[in-house]
């Protein structure tokens, strides 16, 4: 148990960096609205007229962006088990069967509710 006093010590620490950082943030930093602060900026030119909307981006373009994140991170963890695989045990194999499967689960609804289409 000696071992995991370490790693319990750097997610407290972290922890509580996020807490004071966030806390420090709100009682320091200054509550004053600026108009030049929230305006887009566009690379020194004047920003485009926003729509009536809000000029949104739908959010296929979050989606798609994520899901790439997602599966990179996937191969992060699969490049050290395809690696190691004839040395792992069958529990190991099981469990990276299910961690492939609990990734294409959401890709395959994405889908099938064509979220990948641009049009």
């Amino acid at each position: 148990m000696n071992l995991y006093i370490p790693i319990v010590g750097m997610v407290v620490l972290a922890t509580a960096f996020v807490l004071v950082s966030t806390a420090l943030s709100i009682v320091v930093g200054p509550a004053r609205y600026n108009r030049a602060k929230y305006d887009s900026y566009e690379c020194g030119i004047q920003p485009t007229p926003q729509p009536v909307g809000g000029g949104r981006f739908p959010v296929k373009y979050y989606i798609t962006a994520m899901m790439f994140i997602v599966f990179d991170i996937e191969v992060v963890f699969l490049l050290p088990w395809a690696v190691a695989r004839d040395a792992l045990p069958q529990f190991a194999i099981i469990a990276m069967v299910v961690f492939v499967a609990l990734f294409f689960i959401p890709y395959i609804y994405v889908l099938r509710r064509n979220g990948l289409d641009w049009e």
